[in-house]
């Protein structure tokens, strides 16, 4: 397959499947918006430039004549990334929706592109997408699954699974597994904040220790902190959906809510990037005891 491949959205999940792309007889565009705005164009474009992309200034010149168009934005921009971008969808095209998004937001998003002939496939994306890049696990739902995974495999991604179910099945998955692995975040961040307040840190880590062998909660400790101190706005909104799905299966949702203030809270702080270690961490966050009331 030699048809271009087109990129909605180029944060870091997309520029992490990019990686390695060119020279293989396939264009790879992309479009985000960033490059709109005069202040954010340059680093946008330089991250282009990097990985050989061929950046299109419009949606509409991105995803023109491509039969494979992977979207990747933020949670709150999903659907409206789906209507703009269907005004100039080829049809037949697959639409790879890889966004953290709620089962109903995704099956908004598939109405929107099959009505003007593409083919929507919903995908979850399941760990971070460093350092695994195009061999993070993909799980794959929806009428054109079968067809997804194949065209996902001959982009070069190694991991990739196909669930049975609608539009909305994988989405169901992420979301749903999201109130464990953003809540323990959220919940280990409560956690080392008020021991390292209360001047117990060793003691709280070595007793997490000795409960549970061979965890090495320091080590966990500190890349929970990194996580929310880098991606906390983003995984707050992730989890704002996260709190739509569980809302409408009637289970209730109060873990989650707070999840998404703890995320919210961290992630506003700008601590950018992180000081190595947990301890600097700790410091960096107790220095603003108003702003870090997680």
């Amino acid at each position: 397959m030699t048809t271009p491949v087109s990129f909605i959205g180029f944060g870091e999940a997309a520029s992490a499947f990019a990686e390695g792309w060119p020279g293989v007889g396939r264009t790879v565009r992309a479009y985000d918006r960033k490059t709109d705005a005069a202040e954010t164009r340059p680093s946008k474009q330089a991250d282009y430039a990097r990985l050989g992309i061929e950046g299109r200034p419009t949606m509409a010149r991105a995803v023109v004549g491509a039969e494979t168009v992977l979207c990747l934005v933020t949670a709150d921009q999903a659907t409206a990334a789906a209507r703009e971008a269907a005004m100039s969808l080829a049809p037949g095209a697959l639409w790879f929706d890889m966004n953290s998004v709620a089962p109903e937001t995704k099956r908004v998003a598939a109405r929107v592109i099959e009505a003007v002939g593409g083919r929507y496939v919903d995908v979850a994306v399941l760990s971070p997408v460093h350092p695994k890049g195009r061999a993070a696990p993909l799980l794959v739902s929806g009428p054109h699954a079968r067809e997804g995974v194949e065209r996902l495999q001959a982009l070069g991604f190694s991991n990739v699974t196909a669930i049975e179910g609608p539009v909305g099945a994988a989405a169901a998955v992420k979301m749903i597994r999201s109130v464990m692995i953003k809540g323990i975040e959220a919940l280990s961040a409560e956690c080392a904040i008020a021991a390292h307040r209360a001047g117990v840190i060793e003691a709280v880590i070595a007793s997490l220790d000795a409960s549970e062998p061979g965890a090495d909660w320091e080590a966990r400790l500190d890349y929970n902190l990194d996580r929310m101190m880098v991606h906390g706005l983003r995984r707050a909104a992730e989890m704002e959906e996260s709190e739509a799905t569980l809302d409408s299966l009637g289970v209730g949702s109060a873990m989650t809510k707070a999840t998404v203030d703890i995320q919210r809270t961290i992630g506003s702080l700008g601590v950018s990037p992180p000081p190595r270690g947990l301890r600097a961490k700790l410091d960096a966050l107790t220095r603003r005891p108003d702003e870090a009331a997680a």
